[in-house]
């Protein structure tokens, strides 16, 4: 196994059924209390755990987390909402070192707890026509608000899937 992706590369399904569309919002809605129930407890030394050499902190993948999901959040809507947008990417690693990545982890977690409880009763709303609207990502080309669901669902459990890593490094 790639320690890097825990859980797997992101492979897109061919078929997305109304099953695993309804998976994924679950998934989106339970994971704000999974997070916290693995992060909330942290002390700092154990926030500066990480997974493998060079990788971020903890403290570092639950601020990217939030960064990631308002990203993710801004181009759902923006493709709900304009004529196939082009979206403008963010420079993950340059966010992830500005000065409010020293805030405590909780003021991450509560940006992911409200979002996920709006971004969840958005997707419940949604209709087949809306789910397949689109945006245009610079480097990855057409997205839909379908696969933009797939990629993130997998994009937040590869991280817990992280943090869960760093924490099995503590010493006891």
């Amino acid at each position: 196994m790639d320690v890097r992706y825990p859980i797997g590369k992101f492979e897109k399904p061919d078929i997305m059924t109304d099953e695993l569309i309804v998976e994924w919002i679950q998934t989106i809605s339970s994971y704000p209390l999974r997070l916290k129930a693995m992060v909330e407890s942290l002390n700092e030394e154990e926030q500066q755990l990480t997974y493998r050499e060079g990788a971020w902190t903890i403290k570092q993948l639950v601020h990217h987390i939030a960064d990631a999901q308002v990203n993710m959040y801004t181009r759902i809507k923006l493709a709900l909402t304009e004529e196939n947008p082009t979206i403008k990417p963010f420079e993950e690693n340059a966010w992830a070192n500005l000065e409010d990545s020293n805030l405590p982890m909780i003021s991450s977690v509560q940006i992911i707890e409200g979002l996920h409880a709006r971004l969840a009763y958005l997707l419940e709303q949604l209709n087949k026509e809306q789910l397949e609207q689109k945006y245009t990502h610079p480097d990855t080309g057409i997205q839909t608000v379908l696969s933009t669901l797939a990629f993130s669902v997998w994009h937040i459990n590869h991280h817990l899937a992280h943090i869960q890593n760093a924490l099995a490094t503590r010493t006891t």
